[in-house]
């Protein structure tokens, strides 16, 4: 049975405990704990320092994924974001081989030939993912931009995150059946609606579980997958370790039955 890479989103163990122990402390814990890679998210950095996170990350044989808010176009303009170029550096000096963004406002107007000239100079890679807003978070314009980038050649994927097409009643299983082959990294949560309506994260269930193996169907076999849910408790090695066993073996490859 194949274990396939875990990553885990640092998000998920709680903005306010990130901020205050910093990112650096969860790298030991993700090793310990089995994961491939760790995600370090720009909106929780305090002071952490590039080199360092870098260098730890690199002593424990993680893989690193620079997750930013930035969004890929702003509105009227046709160019991609302005600062998308010193994004693409911040992650490589904190030691990533990949930077997740949003699409932002992506429309037909949209220079993509400028998007593939900075990323074909840039030794990070882009993926850019389906966030929870209208304009970014619906099937149409995600498959629009990825549909025209493969047509030019534009080297970026997707991070398909499942529970996100929730906050815009979008259906994951479509959307993977129709951007599955773009994605590179899956973001993996449950979601729940609370008693006052509003969508929170949790961990999977079983039918969770199901559901994401029906997904990756679609997608290339063996792709990273990224915890994005709730980790918290005492013992979070323990914890995380249990998360990281549960996703790795999803998606494993179906033996057919022989027939007689």
């Amino acid at each position: 049975m194949h274990e396939y890479p875990v990553s885990i989103s640092l998000s998920s163990y709680g903005a306010d405990l990130v901020r205050q122990r910093g990112q650096l402390s969860f790298v030991e814990l993700l090793a310990a704990a089995g994961a491939r890679r760790i995600e370090w998210r720009e909106e929780l950095l305090t002071t952490e320092q590039p080199a360092e996170l870098a260098q730890a990350a690199a002593e424990h044989a993680l893989e690193c994924v620079f997750s930013s808010p930035l969004e890929l176009w702003v509105a009227g303009r046709a160019q991609p974001n302005a600062e998308l170029a010193a994004t693409l550096d911040r992650a490589h000096a904190f030691g990533a081989r990949w930077l997740k963004v949003s699409l932002g406002y992506f429309t037909d107007t949209n220079d993509l030939h400028s998007l593939g000239a900075l990323l074909n100079r840039h030794p990070v890679r882009l993926l850019v993912e389906n966030d929870q807003t209208l304009h970014g978070g619906r099937i149409e314009p995600m498959q629009r931009f990825f549909d025209e980038a493969e047509r030019l050649a534009v080297p970026v994927n997707m991070t398909f995150d499942i529970g996100n097409w929730q906050w815009q009643d979008q259906s994951a299983l479509t959307a993977a059946r129709l951007l599955g082959r773009y994605v590179d990294y899956l973001h993996c949560k449950a979601v729940a609606r609370r008693a006052d309506g509003k969508l929170v994260a949790l961990p999977p269930g079983a039918v969770d579980l199901h559901l994401w193996e029906q997904l990756l169907r679609h997608m290339p076999q063996g792709i990273n997958r990224a915890v994005e849910f709730p980790l918290q408790g005492e013992d979070l090695v323990a914890i995380t370790a249990q998360q990281v066993a549960a996703l790795t073996h999803l998606g494993q490859p179906r033996v057919e039955k022989a027939h007689v």
